[in-house]
């Protein structure tokens, strides 16, 4: 998932940007409205979690030129106003959901994967890459015009990864959406079943790597593109430390 956090306190900006990219996420952080507004435009996050209190552009105006703009991504607000006529407008101007200030990570984190499935709900039922197509209520896939047949798990793991189509997908990540899984050491389960996707759907074989959709990431996961091989990617959200016990945390 590609999200924008937009907040403009430094200490719970780092925090929640660090905190969604060990939950698996693409995250992107900014600072003041208008590079909210800036950033929604170029980036297309699916997710923007974004603070009311914002320089330069309050959170309220960024909320109604966003979804003046485009109305396909899915804004969490965060809130210290504890007054219930600011969280009732911020709704009535478009934002999914609204959370209070203190709030605990792991409802943070909840609350996201649910606005995102309600938004999917919605979404185009046949999801593509190329020359593949998965049909998600009949429940079909299709390559190049031939009908391949997937078990259950293989068709869940194949439509998470085409919902996050040209993002690296974590193996961790794949765990808890297609299996509800935590990652364990030693799991390879994942691995087993990417290997399995690949005999049925790449044309040349799991030994073609030039024909493959599902490209792996060397060290971080898969992802699903139409482009060539993937090298190793050591950016610097790979090399940050992870937080510790980043579900009993209260962020202020």
């Amino acid at each position: 998932m590609h999200v924008l956090v937009v907040e403009d306190d430094r200490s719970l900006g780092a925090f929640l940007k660090k905190g969604l990219e060990t939950e698996g996420h693409r995250v992107e952080w900014v600072e003041d409205g208008e590079a909210a507004l800036a950033y929604s435009v170029e980036g297309r996050p699916d997710l923007i979690v974004m603070d009311l209190g914002l320089p330069r552009r309050d959170g309220l105006e960024v909320l109604s030129e966003l979804r003046a703009r485009h109305d396909d991504v899915a804004v969490l607000v965060l809130t210290g106003r504890g007054d219930l006529q600011a969280r009732v407008e911020s709704l009535d101007m478009g934002a999914d959901d609204c959370l209070l200030k203190p709030f605990s990570f792991i409802e943070l984190t909840a609350r996201c994967r649910a606005l995102l499935r309600r938004r999917q709900q919605f979404a185009d039922p046949v999801l593509r890459c190329g020359d593949l197509e998965l049909h998600r209520i009949e429940h079909k896939v299709m390559r190049a015009g031939r009908t391949i047949g997937l078990t259950t798990k293989e068709f869940a793991l194949l439509e998470c990864l085409l919902l996050h189509r040209g993002e690296c997908v974590s193996r961790s990540q794949l765990l808890q959406e297609v299996w509800q899984m935590r990652a364990e050491p030693g799991t390879n389960i994942v691995d087993v079943y990417i290997n399995y996707l690949r005999r049925k759907l790449d044309v040349g074989g799991v030994g073609d790597v030039r024909r493959r959709l599902i490209q792996t990431v060397r060290g971080m996961g898969y992802r699903v593109s139409v482009a060539g091989p993937v090298q190793a990617a050591l950016t610097p959200a790979a090399l940050a430390p992870r937080l510790p016990s980043l579900p009993g945390q209260i962020c202020a």
